[in-house]
């Protein structure tokens, strides 16, 4: 199959091409300046262009195209980059695909558990409504922007994705060479839930989406067993063998991070109801299974 990937040069979307190509799928990469390869695709976001020659025999696009949520301080700036790289990149590649003579079967479009807001100890599913705050505001126009794609009947998919355990990028590898220094702890209570899936699983799970073709709308990408991040503080330790005794106050996260803090604090406790009923098997289920999976990913 013939499929095409914005946001391919990121942790999942270069995992993500490896694993088809390695499966003998084509796969044609967006790329926001002028294309020199014949896997490239021009698009411009931003100004909402799409260079839909480029997505012709294309039987799936998949986006995971958006700004990096723990990258920065949320300024206002960098607030409106956050919502509008997910937002005005998912609303022209839904209407260019709605726009081809021959669409392709399926959108999959990147999403995220920040969708619920802080749910406490409270485990939600995708039945849940949107929780309250900046993100999962984003989170639904993000998902709302796809809406040409399915009025011109294209199954399309959200992938609700949690906290990715990868050493080779997001959040997680920024959390391993603390914990290897021996200088790891709990953030604030260490009582949040966070909802976790190994790389492995996170690339298995699109995968799964794409080939089936009951799953459209939300589908939470995230292990069957969130745990706290008192919890994963504790198996980071174990795995790595390394003291985790130390904390990091909440009041010196808010100084430090901003209002990304309250995002860093809240809990999330999502289950991937959807994957499950589908018939999707995780191979690293549990936390210190994600973590050992990381380790032994190639650098």
């Amino acid at each position: 199959m013939r499929i095409a990937i914005a946001g391919s040069s990121g942790l999942i979307g270069t995992a993500l091409a490896h694993s088809l190509r390695s499966d003998g799928h084509e796969v044609v990469r967006l790329v926001r300046r002028p294309a020199r390869a014949g896997d490239e695709v021009r698009w411009d976001p931003d100004r909402q262009f799409v260079d839909t020659a480029g997505l012709a025999g294309c039987g799936a696009v998949v986006n995971l195209a958006g700004a990096g949520v723990g990258d920065h301080r949320w300024t206002p700036e960098y607030r409106r980059r956050i919502r509008d790289s997910r937002v005005l990149g998912t609303a022209a590649l839904a209407e260019a695909v709605a726009s081809l003579d021959t669409p392709p079967r399926v959108l999959l479009n990147g999403s995220a558990v920040g969708y619920y807001g802080d749910t406490g100890s409270r485990t939600v599913d995708e039945t849940a409504p949107p929780g309250e705050g900046f993100l999962p505001g984003v989170c639904v126009e993000w998902e709302e922007a796809a809406a040409p794609a399915e009025e011109a009947g294209i199954r399309t998919a959200f992938a609700r994705t949690g906290l990715v355990v990868s050493r080779r990028g997001g959040a997680w590898a920024r959390m391993f060479p603390l914990f290897r220094a021996g200088l790891g702890g709990r953030l604030g209570s260490g009582r949040q839930y966070w909802s976790f899936i190994s790389l492995h699983d996170e690339v298995a799970a699109l995968r799964h989406i794409l080939d089936t073709e009951s799953l459209s709308g939300p589908v939470n990408c995230t292990a069957p067993f969130p745990v706290t991040n008192r919890e994963i503080t504790a198996a980071m330790g174990r795995v790595l063998r390394r003291p985790a005794v130390l904390a990091v106050p909440a009041p010196v996260l808010r100084t430090v991070l901003g209002e990304m803090a309250e995002d860093v604090l809240g809990s999330q406790r999502a289950v991937p109801r959807r994957l499950l009923d589908s018939g999707f098997s995780f191979a690293f289920p549990d936390i210190d299974d994600a973590i050992t999976a990381a380790l032994r990913e190639p650098r």
